[in-house]
């Protein structure tokens, strides 16, 4: 009777601890495997710093337009850019100018 009372304590403590551990292992490998953990910061700081070069990029590209536009406002319009325009739109050519043309893949 004793060696049973015992065996029985001793199996429960052992359960307990192993079930302790397994919890403790379960939340160590979801704070660094998890959608929060440490891998997901590191994936989440590399898109970052992705999409804010993408972000300067369109900036720069933005304040391109924007320089271009300024350029034909009508208030002050630039001649070489009008000239270009119109040259675009009408399909227009001087006779001045070297045509190269371009045959499609």
């Amino acid at each position: 009777m004793v060696s049973r009372t015992r065996l029985k304590a001793l199996l429960t403590g052992l359960a307990l601890y192993t079930m302790a551990g397994l919890m403790v292992g379960y939340f160590g490998v979801n704070a660094y495997t998890g959608k929060y953990g440490l891998n997901a910061r590191q994936e989440l700081d590399q898109e970052i710093i992705a999409l804010t070069s993408e972000l300067a990029r369109l900036k720069r590209e933005r304040a391109q337009g924007e320089q271009r536009v300024s350029l034909l406002r009508s208030d002050r319009v630039d001649p070489d850019m009008l000239d270009e325009r119109a040259r675009f739109q009408l399909d227009y050519v001087n006779p001045r100018d070297l045509v190269r043309t371009v045959t499609p893949r």
